[in-house]
């Protein structure tokens, strides 16, 4: 099965888009509508980047977060802020 790279940036498109009346749409903090619509941009976007891959060897610099762990992201901004000493500051 070869999807052409068009076809699956215009699915990504779609996705997009739906995502974006479903969250004017909102009805409330859990909307399934928005949590489905935020699902088929994730899935859109792998098949994009597969096929794209797959036909011309390039990928995007994008990156599907996951949202497993409360911990993980506090470990991640650890990493992200430099510490005293690696900014080169003393006090």
């Amino acid at each position: 099965m070869s999807i052409d790279p068009r076809v699956a940036l215009q699915s990504l498109t779609t996705a997009l888009e739906e995502h974006l009346a479903a969250s004017t749409a909102r009805r409330g903090d859990d909307d399934p509508a928005v949590e489905a619509a935020y699902l088929a941009i994730a899935d859109a976007f792998e098949v994009y980047e597969e096929v794209l891959y797959d036909a011309h060897g390039e990928v995007t610099p994008l990156v599907i977060y996951e949202e497993d762990d409360d911990e993980d992201d506090d470990e991640l901004d650890d990493e992200a802020e430099p510490s005293r000493d690696e900014r080169g500051t003393s006090e």
